[in-house]
């Protein structure tokens, strides 16, 4: 009897797994394809020692057979872009076209999974992109990485609601612990432990909604079979905590990026007694209102200065954090990016290795950050025999650039895959910004799966035309053949930018992070658009594409424009000036045009956005102002990160980089008027209240909320595309790009 009723056991076990990812596939399908969803078929295969999944066809449905519901999205996803030239972007208005009568496979197609790890996003994407989203942008979201096969995402919306009690509940006051985290936007590098205060208070409201809106986040996402990466306690606290526990050995960290002493975090020691109190109370916490599947992110020293650079003293304090992280929950994975092992060069093999081996290398997991340009797993033993994952940033700040060097990413995941030791557990996106090169995110996760296609570019790349174009056509093949062996050739680096982008300058760039960085001669982008603009796309991944490409050509444009200016003041020929100007005014008067057939690329959008979360007037204008502040002067102007998330948008490019590019031709020809050489001297009062307009300007643009923009799309973004090149063709071909 006992043995019977544990058979029946299993079989009803195995009936609930089986409706439970059946049907969360079929409920991804009916979101993504609509009525279409009925003609695909769903069925669960046996789970297998690896995700798998095979695309068939049966009684004229296509048929989708999967491990899991996440597997089955993927053998979705794969028949979407290989069988009907489409794929699905990871805006909520993306939209594509299938066929009218869908393809069958002639045979049956299987893939496995080479990996059984695929982390998304960054602590820094949930300021650059999500920080106004609501459900129905992450809904959406959600099924685009499960289509893309991502089963471990950072999860770490609405944290602050349950920091908040937590703070509250030991005594620190209502305005005091909501005072101690930063405006929205922000959140990220207070999530870090880089800084506190900035543009607080929070309201009541933001934390209650953003509760309610993680809960979703987090059901959705296992429903999908993926593991969210929680947060847990790293050791930043409230500075009044210290009134409560006088003997905590909690210390005041210097200032983060030129920030005052005002936004500087307080670090309790993880040694100190306290520190795994707090840390199971949050946890305890956060598992009653958001669930848990044991993982969770910590970073302590992430682009902080540990109070000591000994060896043992890391290795104690990655073995208390531990120690912290498992008596809270003894399931734990402790899972951390490698970033300050690129970051801080104070990070010797000796110090990283005392760090990541001070405890057990099976309940860990690191991310391998900045994969592109640096792989930290080849100068540190393959991370000793810690478990990492191979990851491909690629953005930074959300900057506007066509930028990824797809061949070096090619070669590289497929050398890991090879050599990585049985360490290597994965790959993943850890972009800081959703940007303009959706494709290579895409491709990072494709190199997850066991196909032949990926590994060859010249196999590849036609098929990511075709599915770019909307349908195979030879001008969009040869438009994307050119792409990436020309431009597509060179990682992405912080402060990465459009010259337009730039606060205004001659020679040495004045801010820290602005430079185009330009690999490729400009021209070759003319006869990417002659064949882009020659194809018979459709769609909006091709009206996207032909708006971006067109974008970076006048933005490359620009550039070169502003150089010859440069270089007729140097000759001091002011009708080659003059010319110079007006020609850059009007580029940047045709990008407006241009970037408001784009939803993408609306700051009208990103503002709307962040009023939504508004309850009151007031609150609605607190969120415009923190969303203005992050993508002009990030903090406050003249500051090192000015101008760091600089986006080519319409509605900033007329209201804020034009008037800045106005105000520094004024300058220049202010002083050419006095007879005196333009350039940063201190002696020099014109000059100096130049610059001082300038940051005045750029404070008023967010503080005062200075222009209003329209947040849905307006014209047609091939007839815009094709109207610029033919106006600016024949210049451009005159003149090769300045090396950067």
């Amino acid at each position: 009897m006992k043995k019977y009723l544990t058979l029946l056991l299993s079989l009803l076990v195995a009936v609930v797994a089986f409706a439970d990812d059946v049907t969360a596939a079929r409920d991804l399908a009916r979101r993504v394809l609509g009525d279409r969803a009925g003609e695909f078929e769903f069925r669960l295969a046996p789970k297998g020692d690896a995700d798998a999944f095979t695309i068939s066809a049966d009684g004229g449905k296509v048929v989708i057979s999967g491990n899991n519901a996440n597997s089955m999205a993927v053998g979705l996803n794969h028949y979407l872009k290989y069988l009907c030239n489409t794929e699905l972007g990871w805006y909520k208005d993306a939209r594509f076209t299938l066929p009218e009568v869908l393809p069958l496979p002639a045979e049956p197609i299987s893939v496995k999974a080479r990996v059984d790890n695929r982390f998304f996003l960054n602590y820094c994407t949930f300021g650059y992109t999500m920080p106004w989203w609501k459900w129905e942008d992450w809904e959406h979201l959600i099924d685009w990485m499960a289509l893309n096969g991502v089963n471990l995402p950072l999860a770490i919306t609405g944290q602050e609601s349950i920091w908040y009690k937590v703070w509250t509940e030991l005594g620190i006051p209502d305005e005091e612990v909501r005072a101690y985290f930063t405006g929205p936007s922000h959140l990220p590098w207070h999530r870090m432990t880089n800084m506190d205060a900035w543009q607080g208070p929070l309201p009541q409201s933001w934390l209650d909604g953003q509760l309610e809106l993680q809960q979703k986040i987090t059901a959705r996402e296992r429903e999908l079979n993926m593991r969210p990466v929680l947060p847990a306690f790293a050791g930043h606290v409230p500075e009044g905590l210290k009134k409560i526990y006088p003997d905590a050995k909690i210390s005041k960290l210097s200032p983060w990026q030129a920030f005052t002493n005002e936004t500087a975090c307080s670090l309790l020691d993880p040694m100190d007694p306290l520190f795994p109190v707090i840390q199971k109370k949050f946890l305890e916490k956060q598992a009653e209102l958001y669930g848990t599947d044991h993982i969770y992110g910590i970073d302590v020293f992430n682009e902080v200065q540990p109070p000591s650079w000994e060896p043992e003293y890391l290795g104690r304090v990655s073995r208390q954090v531990y120690d912290s992280l498992i008596a809270a929950d003894p399931d734990a994975t402790w899972l951390q990016m490698t970033w300050l092992f690129y970051h801080n060069k104070n990070w010797t093999p000796e110090r990283i290795k005392a760090y990541i081996t001070s405890f057990d290398a099976k309940r860990q997991l690191l991310l391998d950050y900045y994969c592109e340009r640096q792989e930290v797993w080849q100068r540190t033993d393959k991370f000793h025999g810690v478990p990492f994952i191979w990851c491909y940033l690629g953005n930074f700040g959300g900057n506007t650039m066509l930028v990824g060097n797809i061949a070096t990413v090619n070669e590289r995941v497929e050398n890991t895959v090879a050599n990585g030791g049985d360490g290597f557990r994965g790959v993943g996106s850890t972009l800081e910004g959703f940007d303009c090169n959706p494709f290579m995110h895409q491709y990072v996760f494709e190199k997850a799966w066991d196909f032949d296609t990926h590994k060859n570019l010249a196999e590849w790349t036609p098929a990511l035309a075709d599915r770019r174009v909307g349908r195979t056509d030879a001008h969009g093949r040869k438009a994307w053949q050119l792409l990436i062996d020309s431009v597509y050739v060179a990682y992405s680096s912080p402060g990465q930018c459009p010259m337009v982008n730039v606060r205004p300058c001659f020679g040495k760039y004045k801010t820290r992070y602005a430079n185009p960085r330009i690999k490729y001669d400009n021209r070759v982008l003319i006869s990417v658009l002659d064949e882009m603009l020659a194809a018979e796309g459709v769609g909006d991944t091709y009206a996207y594409d032909l708006t971006n490409i067109t974008r970076q050509l006048l933005s490359n444009y620009f550039l070169t424009s502003f150089r010859l200016y440069e270089k007729a003041y140097n000759a001091g020929d002011r009708a080659e000036m003059n010319r110079r100007k007006a020609e850059m005014l009007s580029i940047l008067r045709d990008l407006d045009t241009l970037l408001a057939t784009q939803s993408a690329f609306l700051t009208g959008k990103w503002i709307d956005d962040a009023r939504s979360w508004g309850v009151t007037d007031a609150e609605k204008d607190y969120y415009e102002s923190n969303a203005r502040n992050l993508i002009t002067t990030w903090g406050d102007a003249d500051k090192p990160l000015n101008d760091y998330a600089s986006r080519t948008w319409q509605g900033l490019v007329s209201t804020f980089y034009m008037p800045r590019w106005q105000m520094f031709f004024d300058a220049v020809d202010s002083a050419m008027d006095r007879g005196v050489k333009f350039g940063d001297k201190a002696d020099d009062p014109e000059f100096l209240a130049y610059k001082k307009r300038v940051c005045d300007f750029e404070k008023n643009w967010w503080r005062y909320r200075v222009g209003s923009f329209p947040a849905t799309p307006q014209g047609d973004s091939r007839e815009v595309a094709a109207t610029l090149l033919a106006k600016y063709r024949d210049a451009i071909a005159a003149q090769p790009t300045p090396k950067e």
